[in-house]
């Protein structure tokens, strides 16, 4: 009797917060968000020789029809573009990390309360200390364990991502990205 065959994806460890963020740069190369247009293509092929690498053989081979599967399957928006929510439905990103600060911070009325409630001394900024008190109510509220050393990984992966001045706090444009 034949074993049960295996899914025709990636069968990676998860992803740190930070190994996400190194892998979202490396292919949103222009930064502007997105991975689109020879971004790609170049993650595409990194992908499929990745799949190749891990014994995943597959039927096409066609790296068109495969890049149209592929976007079919994973670009939710259907915009012709790679955002870092999607990409982290199709990486496996440790605790789903960005897609729970995402789903919790939906809409801009639920942004604006946020940032009301956790910039606590009113200056306009979210300091490090205000955004891992954020990111702590955050787990919490998706009931996902973290610990102290967890908790300051993420807090320093959101400034990295999003502190585009460097300046260690993030500005009301910066968070809103």
């Amino acid at each position: 009797m034949a074993g049960p065959q295996q899914a025709p994806h990636l069968h990676l460890a998860e992803l740190t917060a930070s190994q996400f963020l190194d892998i979202w740069r490396h292919f949103d190369a222009d930064g502007n968000g997105y991975i689109e247009g020879k971004e790609l293509e170049n993650f595409f092929q990194e992908l499929e020789s990745a799949r190749k690498g891990a014994g995943v053989d597959s039927k096409k081979d066609n790296l068109s029809d495969k890049m149209k599967e592929f976007m079919h399957k994973y670009d939710k928006n259907a915009d012709g573009k790679i955002e870092m929510a999607e990409l982290a439905q199709i990486l496996p990103t440790e605790e789903n990390f960005l897609l729970c600060f995402r789903q919790h911070v939906g809409s801009s009325s639920e942004f604006m309360e946020a940032w009301r409630r956790y910039d606590t001394d009113r200056s306009g900024y979210i300091e490090a200390n205000e955004l891992k008190g954020f990111l702590s109510d955050l787990l919490k509220k998706a009931n996902r364990p973290y610990d102290e050393p967890k908790l300051q990984e993420y807090t320093q992966t959101i400034l990295r991502m999003f502190d585009m001045n460097g300046d260690g706090k993030l500005g009301l444009s910066e968070m809103s990205r």
